[in-house]
């Protein structure tokens, strides 16, 4: 009768473990919010086995209680969040804290993901420009982690990956800029270097907040030629505004002869207002040897 009884609960699970299996295999998608990152692939449950590997996990904690609790009591910090894997996949499909967090020894492995702006300075790159000038140039990225669990389960090392592509970024959009563009237009060309990144690492959970191009070393020889160039366009402008000046004070004085022309008095006046100024000047003598007459119109008789 035993054996009867027994021959019949296995041929129910047989029956069941269909059932089972469609129950306990899941499709797990991570949505595009901007709080998760998209990470639609299909992953299975635990199963049966992993449900009593864990029950007895559980059971492991109960029974050495309360020394066990040090075990399974984790602390994360508020600027930190904790990414928990149990039986190798993430749990509750989102990451833990800050706070305290329960893990289940044998069973559970948590990685914890720093979510604080991180400084990331591009070392001098050697550039070729659009109009074959050599030149190095440096800058600085800053980024944070704003989704944990797709910087862990989405990049083996996040920070190295967005180090790597960010000195390549810079060096491919540099080189598409001619050298007076890099000069003239930084805050430009580290705009569409920020939106460059920002677009490749979404789906490791990064967000870029800031790109600055920080120096740009030119050769001595380049400085020099610029430096020449700079010099001449300055002459030449002062030339020709100095052209310019007298070109404007040779009209004026054209326009004040023909008044001066027109009235003799004036032009006397003129004369006389002259001599009043020299005289106001130290060590002065003036000599006026032809007189005020000198300046009477010639057809006059006396």
């Amino acid at each position: 009768m035993r054996i009867q009884y027994s021959n019949t609960w296995f041929k129910a699970v047989l029956t069941l473990r269909p059932v089972l299996y469609a129950v306990t295999f899941k499709r797990t998608i991570f949505t595009g919010s901007p709080g998760h990152h998209s990470l639609a692939e299909p992953r299975e449950g635990i199963g049966v086995c992993g449900w009593i590997l864990v029950s007895l996990s559980f059971l492991l904690v109960l029974i050495t209680f309360p020394f066990s609790i040090w075990m399974c009591i984790k602390i994360v910090k508020e600027y930190e969040r904790a990414v928990v894997f149990r039986l190798g996949l993430i749990l509750s499909k989102r990451a833990k804290g800050p706070g305290l967090i329960l893990i289940l020894p044998c069973t559970d492995v948590f990685i914890k993901v720093d979510l604080r702006t991180v400084t990331c300075n591009i070392p001098p790159q050697e550039i070729l420009t659009k109009d074959s000038v050599t030149t190095q140039v440096d800058g600085v990225v800053y980024y944070k982690i704003q989704s944990a669990v797709c910087a862990v389960a989405n990049v083996a090392n996040v920070h190295l990956a967005t180090y790597l592509l960010a000195q390549t970024t810079l060096r491919n959009v540099l080189g598409t800029q001619s050298l007076s563009q890099i000069l003239s237009s930084r805050e430009d060309i580290a705009h569409n270097i920020q939106v460059i990144l920002d677009n490749a690492t979404y789906q490791w959970g990064i967000k870029v907040a800031r790109v600055e191009i920080k120096d740009v070393r030119i050769p001595v020889q380049m400085q020099r030629s610029m430096a020449a160039e700079a010099e001449a366009t300055r002459e030449g402008r002062a030339k020709v505004v100095a052209a310019e000046g007298e070109m404007n004070a040779s009209r004026v004085l054209k326009q004040a002869s023909l008044v001066l022309s027109e009235s003799p008095a004036a032009l006397q006046l003129r004369y006389l207002q002259t001599l009043a100024t020299l005289a106001t000047e130290k060590s002065s003598t003036i000599g006026n040897c032809a007189g005020i007459h000198a300046h009477r119109p010639a057809d006059d008789p006396n």
